[in-house]
Parts: C-alpha cells; sequence; structure tokens
C-alpha cells in the first residue's frame, strides 16, 4: 500500500502504552547516507520495550529484536545519554563510512575515539540476554528499569526516567517538526 508519510499507532508488548511510528517509503536519506532499505534484507527497529537489568547487567533483547541481533551487535555511547545498538554488520558500515570522514578534522577524530574506545560487541546468549558493560551503564545512567526504543536501524537503551522526561520534552514539538527536521520525506 502506498502510505507514505502516515503514521500509526500501535499497541506495544501489551504495556498499555502507545506509540507511534513512521510508516518509511524504501530509503530514507540523512546526511546524504542511505539509512533505511525496508524490504532490501536491513534491520529495521521499532516500538518500545521495558525489559529489567538483573544484577550482573545483563539485559533480555526484546523478542522482535533477538533474530536481527542474533549473529552479534555492538553498543556504543549514544547521543543523550543513552546506549546505542548496532546489528554487527550495521556497525561496520558505519564505521567505513566513518573512517571516509575526514581524520584531518579534530572534532572527526575525537568523536571517532569516543565512539570506538567506548564501544563492546557482543553476542547474545540463547536466551536472548546480553551483558551491558560497567562504563556504558555507568555514562547512561543505568540502573534497573532500562527501556528499549527502537530507532530504525538501530536501538537504543535509556535509563527508564530519563526517557520519559526526554520523551515529554519531545512529544510537545513532535507534532510540528515533521517538515523542518525531514524535508522531502513527507
Amino acid at each position: 500500500g502506498e502510505m507514505g508519510g502516515k503514521f500509526w499507532h500501535e499497541r506495544v508488548d501489551g504495556g498499555g502504552k502507545w506509540s507511534t511510528v513512521a510508516r518509511l517509503g524504501p530509503t530514507i536519506e540523512a546526511n546524504g547516507a542511505e539509512v533505511a532499505q525496508v524490504g532490501k534484507g536491513k534491520p529495521m527497529f521499532l516500538g518500545t520495550h521495558a525489559p529489567r537489568l538483573d544484577d550482573k547487567g545483563r539485559l533480555v533483547l526484546p523478542a522482535k529484536f533477538r533474530e536481527q541481533l542474533a549473529a552479534g551487535l555492538v553498543l556504543t555511547k549514544g547521543q543523550d545519554r543513552s546506549i546505542v545498538v548496532w546489528p554487527a554488520a550495521e556497525f561496520a558500515a558505519y564505521s567505513e563510512r566513518l573512517n571516509e570522514a575526514s581524520r584531518s578534522d579534530a572534532r572527526v577524530r575525537a568523536y571517532l575515539r569516543v565512539l570506538f574506545s567506548g564501544a563492546s560487541d557482543e553476542i547474545p546468549d540463547r536466551q536472548g540476554r546480553i551483558t551491558l558493560p560497567p562504563a556504558l551503564r555507568e555514562y547512561a545512567g543505568l540502573d534497573r528499569d532500562v527501556i528499549v526504543v527502537g530507532n530504525g536501524t538501530t536501538a537504543e537503551i535509556w535509563d527508564s526516567s530519563a526517557w520519559e522526561t526526554y520523551l515529554s520534552n519531545q512529544e510537545d514539538d513532535f507534532s510540528g517538526m515533521d517538515e523542518e527536521v525531514v524535508p522531502g520525506v513527507m
């Protein structure tokens, strides 16, 4: 069906919360880089999930995400004090694009150092669990209650109260922002 830029509401994990999900076209361009290709073997992470960390800092991945992460994943520091969950192949492709960026730019070098030095590669166990390294847990302020949100080709792990605060600040602007943020996509 031709659903271009429409949004639909989906009930996620029976948690009583509704999440708004963008229906994506075949590709989305961000800074000239192809970010999502639906139906072309690229992962697509959607929805909001609320697992808990156990005493050892392990997280059970949302069932919907497990298959796409079974072959391995990379955890990195994200913006806004979150942890980004990358399928291993996506992280490799992203790294390749970054390496083509100008390393003569001090900001690029600084970004790469922080990104790679804080990265951790993980393979989920049979229960779909991964261990979040202490340094990343500390960076994102994670204790027990965490939120895992789909963000297209990646997912993010947030402290649940930090996510609620972030979301309430963003949702006020969300309805009016589509034209400014993603011109030509809607």
